[in-house]
């Protein structure tokens, strides 16, 4: 009987932490460039894209953050999205590769019914194949700059790593605007921010895994890595690996539930402080998954470029000379007491165009004020140099350098 109750207690525990690998691919905005499409679409898509995607930061009665209703923009970030995963859905298993976005709460992949020329290119859920789909009715739709995607809702048997997830709520997408889906490497997204960001009425997928008690700990990790090979890390549902990173993580508290909005105490250059120290409550930061730069006030990016040599381009991107990155002033980001600084070899984007090296700056603006303090953005530009952890069972944001580092200044 023991040794029956031991068997019992073991199997319980078997997903107590799941591991997602993460692939690392050539972001959009590249494969824009290279067909000389790229300055076009910015063209069209950048006013306003970061106002929308972060308005819930904000209070509503705020008429320049009014976006008619909840609706919130995405698709601009996605554009430099480089990180992947994959899930299945329903019995037999469908596999779509998605996003793993801490700045959205929505699961949604293509329907097999989609119309657009976006959902042709990938792969799309047939609902009709699985023994597991529970049809819920209901529609969904999320604003992008050229327009709306458009779905239905559903519950489904959803696999994430080694977990599966009873009646996850999904949105099919039946509409896909913009040729920016096209180009994507992924299917759909995978929202991991609060409820309270959530478009479709239903649990988010890390709410149902606490629910349905999956995970020893109400926590996920992201290790991010940079680099040539295909290889771009892992997600960890159910706890952190402390073989990812050098102790101690160094938390902040959410500051405002929806996205994973922490204060940030300010920003320095070469180590004097630059940005954020005017006031006494600091700045806001959202720590961001599905957003690829490092996005700040508009002024503030402005001087830092200056700060940085870089040159303006037509699409709003900026240039730098690819033999100056060593001798480029190293960037920290004060956040609970802590420094955590990038080198120019960190925060500068390379890509190759014709068989010719050119260099950007990592750094990109983002006005969207607020009445808690201006909002800077790290996502993967930031996130790839640290190992980041999520808890919300305390409603913090925990970093921590990675393995083979240099250690934090404080």
């Amino acid at each position: 009987m023991r040794t029956r109750l031991i068997l019992l207690g073991l199997l319980a525990c078997v997903h107590s932490l799941v591991r997602v690998p993460l692939r690392r691919v050539a972001a959009v905005r590249g494969r824009l460039r290279a067909t000389n499409q790229l300055e076009e679409f910015l063209r069209e898509h950048q006013p306003d894209a970061f106002s929308r995607r972060y308005a819930q930061c904000f209070p509503a009665a705020q008429h320049y953050l009014h976006t008619g209703g909840r609706a919130t923009e995405r698709l601009y970030n996605y554009m430099d999205a480089q990180f992947f995963g994959q899930i299945s859905l329903g019995k037999p298993e469908q596999n779509f590769t998605v996003v793993f976005d801490t700045g959205s709460s929505d699961l949604w992949v293509p329907s097999s019914y989609c119309v657009s020329q976006a959902c042709a290119a990938h792969h799309k859920f047939k609902a009709f194949e699985s023994s597991t789909y529970a049809h819920d009715g209901r529609v969904f739709g999320i604003h992008y700059g050229s327009g709306h995607l458009l779905g239905v809702m559903a519950r489904e048997e959803l696999k994430v790593g080694s977990v599966r997830v009873q009646n996850q709520v999904i949105g099919e997408a039946v509409y896909e605007p913009s040729f920016s889906f096209v180009l994507a490497h992924f299917d759909g997204v995978l929202g991991l921010g609060f409820p309270q960001l959530a478009e479709e009425l239903g649990s988010p997928v890390f709410d149902s895994m606490m629910a349905q008690h999956l995970l020893d700990e109400p926590v996920f990790s992201f290790y991010l890595k940079n680099g040539d090979s295909g290889f771009g890390g892992e997600l960890l549902f159910g706890g952190v690996d402390e073989t990812r990173f050098v102790p101690p993580i160094i938390w902040a508290p959410v500051t405002q539930k929806g996205y994973w909005q922490i204060r940030l105490d300010g920003v320095k250059v070469q180590g004097a402080l630059s940005f954020c120290y005017r006031s006494n409550h600091g700045c806001q930061a959202v720590v961001d998954t599905g957003t690829s730069l490092i996005g700040g006030p508009a002024r503030d990016i402005m001087i830092l470029q200056q700060f940085l040599g870089a040159t303006p381009t037509a699409g709003g991107e900026y240039l730098l000379d690819c033999a100056r990155i060593r001798s480029l002033p190293v960037v920290s980001f004060l956040i609970g007491g802590v420094e955590f600084s990038l080198t120019g070899e960190q925060y500068v984007r390379r890509e190759t165009l014709n068989n010719k090296e050119i260099c950007f700056s990592g750094f990109q603006s983002t006005d969207v004020p607020s009445p808690a303090g201006a909002v800077w953005i790290l996502g993967d530009v930031f996130l790839s140099q640290f190992y980041s952890v999520y808890d919300r069972g305390h409603s913090r944001v925990g970093l921590a350098p990675l393995a083979g580092a240099p250690q934090l200044a404080a």
